[in-house]
């Protein structure tokens, strides 16, 4: 009887013992890897803080839509020391007058728009048209809403029927594009039908100042 009960006795002790020791092992291990897990630091300069996809956005102005703009995906920085809002997947946007009607169209392949200075950026294929259909083409474009103003300091090529302006220096307008003035500029008038060779005469402007006649008399 004594034999029997000190062998259960034993027995029970030893799965005790083994329970014990599984008990610790796994604590053990789960504080060793709570001690392992890395922290995440979020960084406000490159981390977005919201994402959408295929949206349009809208601009309003004294109650009036001003702008409305369309892309494929919306990145919102709205964290960053500037604030802005990124377009990276092509972007068309159109401006409004006060009866909705579109004044001015852009395309770009990406966009920025600096909320806190209300500028906006477009880089890469930039195309504006205006209510006349004058197309304004270069790499890099801002529009500041603030200053109500247009503009770009990379080359330009302003294109109005047969007519193509460029500009080397870039150019300045108003929002709508209607009144601009264009920087170290170039004009490229198509020559008429019959023309022997070229297509077209590339005129500098400034034209050269007209002789002047210093009174002498030709012999």
């Amino acid at each position: 009887m004594s034999s029997h009960f000190y062998q259960h006795t034993t027995r029970n002790m030893a799965i005790s013992a083994y329970l014990i020791a599984m008990f610790l092992f796994f604590l053990f291990t789960g504080c060793r890897e709570k001690k392992e897990l890395v922290d995440i630091v979020f960084d406000k300069e490159l981390s977005y803080t919201m994402k959408t996809t295929e949206v349009i956005t809208f601009i309003s102005d004294s109650g009036f839509t001003r702008f409305k703009g369309e892309a494929k995906e919306w990145l919102a920085f709205d964290e960053a020391s500037e604030p802005y809002h990124l377009f990276p997947k092509k972007f068309h946007g159109q401006m409004f007058d006060s009866l909705l009607q579109v004044t001015a169209s852009f395309d770009a392949d990406t966009a920025y728009n600096y909320t806190k200075k209300d500028l906006w950026k477009f880089i890469g294929n930039v195309k504006a048209v205006n209510l006349e259909g004058q197309q304004f083409e270069t790499s890099l474009l801002y529009w500041d809403r603030r200053e109500r103003k247009i503009y770009s300091d990379q080359f330009i090529r302003i294109t109005k029927g047969d007519f193509i302006t460029t500009g080397s220096g870039g150019f300045e307008s108003n929002e709508t594009l209607s009144k601009y003035q264009i920087f170290k500029a170039k004009a490229e008038i198509p020559v008429q039908e019959n023309a022997p060779t070229d297509t077209t005469t590339i005129l500098d402007l400034p034209l050269p100042p007209p002789e002047v006649d210093n009174g002498m008399e030709k012999k």
